[in-house]
């Protein structure tokens, strides 16, 4: 599924068109960017929580040169589905 294919469930399901229901979507991601950008943490009751998390310094392969390699600290997005989600799978 993708951004378009959201806009137009919301358009079906709604009185919008589909400019206005992809407006919406934009909208919605764009204040999840930004929250994550601010390592706030988002939850979406039934569906997901999602956060920033702090990766530590490590150690990999390199496997073509056959040499250890530094990775540096960083962040990621942890994904954490919902329990309806869960449900879904099972």
């Amino acid at each position: 599924m993708i951004k378009n294919d959201i806009a137009l469930t919301i358009e079906n399901n709604s009185e919008l068109n589909r400019a206005k229901s992809l407006l919406m979507v934009e909208t919605i991601l764009n204040a999840l960017k930004k929250s994550l950008s601010e390592d706030e943490k988002i939850e979406i009751r039934g569906f997901a929580s999602l956060r920033v998390v702090s990766k530590k310094t490590g150690y990999g392969r390199d496997i073509r040169r056959k040499k250890q390699i530094k990775i540096k600290q960083g962040k990621r997005i942890k994904f954490r589905p919902g329990q309806d989600l869960k449900n879904l799978s099972s």
